[in-house]
């Protein structure tokens, strides 16, 4: 809960503390916000236990910590069976490379790299060197200045 708090903060909280309630009514003041706490962390469990009750046994492995949309998804993503095969079956480092070879090709010779990309197109992928064709003067579309 207090998870973020340094030793400067808690050290102005007890000197506020002193100061606002004094040194005779603090140890009450603690006891007092201490039996508060114990309280809601009583209600809060009895709270709990009731809504397992109420959900039946079919929801007896239930987690309030669930709940949280970071946590329901760690969880959905951690036991989903498909998703662990897909993840390790894709090797990110090996498409990567492989797109930037294609990209960085050694070969400067462009007869030589579209032989070589007619010869294995199925294994090497779509040819990314390749510039498509130019349409033919029929199938251009119209330019019209004044719709400009």
């Amino acid at each position: 809960m207090f998870n973020d708090i340094g030793a400067l903060e808690l050290v102005t909280i007890v000197v506020l503390a002193i100061l606002i309630f004094g040194p005779d009514k603090l140890p009450k003041v603690i006891q007092d916000v201490t039996g508060v706490i114990r309280k809601i962390r009583a209600f809060s469990d009895s709270a709990k236990q009731d809504i397992r009750s109420e959900l039946g046994p079919e929801f007896k492995d239930f987690e309030f910590e669930d709940l949280n949309p970071k946590n329901f998804i760690r969880k959905q993503l951690s036991e989903n069976e498909d998703l662990k095969e897909i993840r390790s079956s894709f090797d990110l480092r090996k498409e990567l490379t492989d797109v930037t070879d294609a990209v960085n090709s050694k070969e400067t010779d462009p007869a030589v790299a579209s032989t070589a990309a007619s010869a294995t197109p199925a294994a090497t992928g779509p040819d990314l060197l390749k510039k498509p064709a130019a349409p033919a003067a029929d199938q251009r579309a119209r330019f019209d200045a004044d719709a400009t």
